[in-house]
């Protein structure tokens, strides 16, 4: 496969990572139809993949679902931060590396849904499940790809998954926070 190929082949399969998400989560009352943006947390995202990228893909291999639902958890956080106090958090550098080590990785769900975000008992456990149902459905269309691991594809698929979830995450939160897009009567 070529470089342009595979980058063609990435872009779309993160098209269908996103409407298969959106569609998923609007279904589920999780987003509204207009899907919330938040450019302040969108651009934190290059940042957060680098530091993520070493424990991510080395998780992904012994379990993919959590590789995968963390980032959608970090999006999350990074909603919450935005909203309880941007201009204290614009400027950290360390979002990932404080989320991981408040509880270790294999907790990060934990320290994200319980102790950033206030959830509890049922609601934890709902907002815990709608996490794992869309990082479980990631991985079944990376499944599906049959893409060969080790190569750029499959490493450009990753990274695609890894964005949409966390984009995903952002707006579910946004959403839950009480940001509602309605269109603005003239």
């Amino acid at each position: 496969m070529d470089l342009n190929g595979s980058k063609e082949f990435v872009e779309k399969f993160e098209d269908k990572v996103k409407a298969d998400l959106t569609s998923f989560l609007q279904k589920k009352g999780a987003l509204d139809p207009h899907v919330p943006e938040c450019p302040d947390v969108e651009e934190k995202w290059g940042l957060i993949a680098r530091s993520y990228m070493p424990d991510g893909a080395r998780e992904f291999q012994e379990h993919p679902v959590a590789s995968l639902g963390w980032m959608m958890l970090i999006g999350m956080a990074m909603a919450y931060y935005w909203d309880t106090d941007w201009e204290a958090n614009a400027a950290r550098t360390d979002f990932y590396e404080k989320l991981r080590d408040a509880r270790g990785y294999d907790n990060m769900d934990d320290t994200v849904i319980e102790d950033i975000l206030g959830y509890k008992d049922e609601a934890a456990e709902k907002v815990s499940d709608l996490v794992a149902e869309c990082a479980s459905r990631v991985y079944g269309i990376l499944s599906h790809e049959h893409i060969e691991p080790g190569t750029q594809a499959a490493l450009g698929c990753y990274i695609a998954a890894l964005h949409q979830l966390y984009l995903v995450g952002m707006a579910m939160e946004l959403n839950a926070l009480g940001y509602h897009m309605t269109p603005l009567n003239n």
